[in-house]
């Protein structure tokens, strides 16, 4: 195998597969990269057995055409300290690669490329099309609610809906959730339910760029996207996710409505000297004006007051300020609402302009 091309045309791709690429691996040939060339077009592929990345890069001169597998993180760094604009000249033969670029020579341990394993496709059940930038605010309006290390492993990940002309992506812990929705043109007779797992969705997150579109096929265990430089492949999560629609909390008659800039400064402060366990924060509500108390075991007190459109009964209740700075943070407009009914209800809290995507916060007793 022999070609070469710029430093900036392979950084690219090795940038887009090392996410997925683990560091410390059961399977040496997992911590490796498979560059594969084919005429004057390279794939660069990546995978952990559960995602797979391949990246592409066109060639300045392709020599031998072939495949190999090469350390990841040691050809991505050589390329990171080569010079802007340097030329790159790879070849490999006989369990070695060597990398030569101007007066600089590195040569590389190889493992061979049919040890290389691919993510299990299936058949595709269906395609779609869909913006980039839509795909990606939809993932980065939800993605924050997933849970870590859940045992309930499918909480582990988010869930995707794809019904007529819809798609609807649900994140939960079991604390807090968020939904939002994307228009977009489906044709399918069934709702159709795909779980994706949490390193997916962050990898997918990174990938999608804000323009362009992508195209997106999902399976019985598997979803594929594809953009113009890299093709994305993930496994899905085996199980069921919860009835998100019965969290959803029905009937709440105090409607709050406020400056989304100011609530944030407002919690960020109030955050300060809460119970850094627990974070805390209790709320009350009067007309036209909504109080945050927080305190410490070390008997601080932090308490701020924000105007807001309100005009009801007083109400208190207390909610993890983390779960709701982190809704305030995805928000993008000016004005947020907050639907409650009573302390131990949940907290609805959505865009005021634009309803695409909603957020459920469960309280806490303080």
């Amino acid at each position: 195998m022999k070609f070469s091309l710029s430093r900036e045309a392979l950084l690219k791709p090795l940038q887009l597969v090392v996410g997925v690429v683990e560091r410390r691996q059961t399977l040496p040939i997992l911590s490796n990269v498979l560059l594969s060339l084919d005429g004057s077009r390279l794939a660069v592929t990546g995978t952990d057995l559960e995602v797979e990345i391949i990246g592409h890069a066109d060639v300045v001169s392709a020599d031998e055409a072939g495949e190999v597998t090469v350390s990841a993180r040691k050809l991505l760094d050589i390329c990171r300290s080569l010079p802007e604009g340097a030329s790159v000249k790879f070849s490999s033969s006989d369990g070695k690669a060597q990398v030569v670029s101007g007066r600089s020579r590195f040569t590389l341990a190889t493992l061979p490329a049919n040890e290389f394993p691919s993510v299990d496709n299936g058949e595709n059940n269906i395609e779609f099309d869909i913006d980039a930038a839509i795909l990606k605010n939809l993932i980065d309006a939800t993605s924050f609610a997933m849970a870590q290390q859940d045992v309930r492993y499918y909480l582990n990940g988010m869930l995707w809906e794809v019904s007529a002309n819809k798609l609807r992506a649900v994140a939960t812990d079991g604390h807090r959730m968020a939904l939002c929705d994307a228009e977009c043109s489906i044709e399918v007779s069934e709702l159709t339910k795909a779980i994706l797992p949490r390193k997916g969705v962050i990898e997918l997150s990174r990938l999608v760029a804000d323009e362009g579109s992508v195209r997106v096929a999902m399976g019985s265990n598997h979803i594929r996207v594809n953009g113009s430089d890299y093709c994305f492949t993930s496994k899905l999560v085996d199980g069921a996710y919860p009835d998100y629609d019965r969290v959803l909390p029905k009937g709440g008659d105090k409607l709050v409505e406020g400056n989304r800039a100011e609530l944030k400064q407002a919690f960020g402060r109030t955050a300060i000297l809460s119970n850094e366990k627990y974070r805390g924060v209790r709320i009350m509500l009067s007309n036209g004006a909504i109080k945050m108390v927080a305190n410490n075991p070390e008997q601080e007190e932090a308490e701020e007051e924000v105007g807001v459109d309100y005009a009801g009964d007083e109400l208190e209740i207390g909610f993890n300020v983390s779960y709701l700075l982190d809704v305030l943070n995805v928000l993008k407009g000016d004005a947020v609402r907050l639907t409650l009914s009573d302390s131990s209800s949940s907290a609805l809290v959505e865009d005021a302009a634009d309803g695409a995507a909603v957020y459920v916060v469960m309280p806490m007793r303080l």
